[in-house]
């Protein structure tokens, strides 16, 4: 099988899971294996765009799609870029000083103390709750769509603990990221982010989903086609690099991938970044067992953005099981029953 980029087929046991309904909901996956395509399916299916029903969509390679919370790991890549050209403040600045406007806020010593690093790593030790379904104001993300200024909401949510001690998961640390993005650079964040990295890389089509106060959302607004998502990920593959320039700095992309907080959800050993989680699989081949490191981006609905460097391998997922407690299902079911038996198995 050394042509597909596999040890073994992954086709029949792709087409055997597929058959027995546990792909429910999938819309489409590409995988890449040495810089190119190696497998890619698409079906048709219900599906919604950040809560609206766009109705039974035919999906296919140029179909934009909901990628939800892996919007946050590429505005992760966007602030390094804008860090590198100088356009953005250090990791140790805190966050408060970036907005002067809220200068109550900034008398509080307490949130002095919370900086940008701690944005990256979601360690704002800030109150923040994204356990209700999103459809539900008890959602911190909810909420600050509907608050009437979302940065002060958010830069107003009560201090917890020490900054930098524990992590929560928080859509608005990755907002007011964004602003600091679109502050330093002039720039919406769409418009940085299609001049810096999507151009870069050839995405021509996304969209990017404006809350109703017009700011693009950083948290989960990004639509992308998976082939333009797995692009993201060979360009990580790559170190940073596409078509023999650099796109994202190197010595970004090495921070953001060691591991900062451990963070609990329901993977064990998972730890995150500068918004991007890390982990490391257990591989058993002839030799024994080995731990395999792997890079992740996740979204609501079972998005997924996979990056296996010493396998050289890419993997985008994208389904529409929005809010659903079973949503995991479908892309643990793709790593684990598919493509990694297929890339160890002989």
């Amino acid at each position: 099988m050394g042509e597909t980029g596999f040890k073994s087929d992954p086709v029949k046991r792709f087409d055997d899971l597929e058959k027995s309904g546990r792909l429910a909901g999938l819309h489409g996956v590409v995988a890449l294996r040495g810089g190119r395509i190696v497998f890619e399916r698409y079906f048709d299916g219900n599906d919604m765009t950040w809560g609206r029903p766009l109705g039974n969509v035919r999906f296919g390679p140029d179909t934009l799609h909901d990628i939800r919370s892996v919007t946050k790991s590429i505005v992760g890549l966007l602030y390094g870029i804008a860090l590198e050209e100088g356009r953005v403040p250090a990791l140790d600045e805190p966050i408060i000083k970036q907005f002067p406007e809220y200068s109550d806020l900034a008398s509080d010593p307490q949130r002095r103390r919370v900086t940008i690093r701690h944005a990256l790593t979601m360690t704002l030790a800030m109150e923040w709750n994204e356990n209700a379904p999103y459809t539900d104001a008890a959602n911190s993300e909810i909420a600050m769509e509907q608050a009437q200024d979302r940065y002060r909401f958010i830069l107003d949510r009560p201090i917890l603990a020490e900054p930098g001690r524990g992590w929560i998961y928080s859509g608005g640390a990755v907002a007011l990221l964004g602003k600091i993005i679109e502050q330093g650079t002039g720039q919406s964040l769409p418009e940085f982010a299609s001049e810096k990295l999507f151009s870069p890389l050839g995405i021509d089509t996304i969209e990017w989903i404006r809350g109703q106060d017009g700011k693009a959302s950083a948290a989960s607004g990004l639509r992308m086609a998976p082939r333009s998502l797995a692009r993201i990920g060979q360009m990580i593959l790559d170190g940073g690099r596409s078509d023999g320039r650099s796109v994202v700095p190197k010595s970004w992309l090495d921070q953001s991938f060691q591991p900062a907080a451990m963070v609990d959800i329901g993977w064990p050993g998972m730890h995150y970044g500068y918004l991007w989680y890390v982990g490391e699989e257990a591989i058993t081949d002839r030799t024994g067992t080995y731990g395999e490191r792997f890079i992740a981006a996740i979204g609501n609905g079972g998005q997924r953005l996979f990056v296996f460097p010493r396998f050289d391998f890419v993997l985008a997922i994208a389904t529409g099981n929005y809010d659903s407690p079973d949503q995991w299902r479908a892309p643990a079911a793709l790593l684990y029953e598919v493509f990694l038996p297929s890339l160890t198995a002989t």
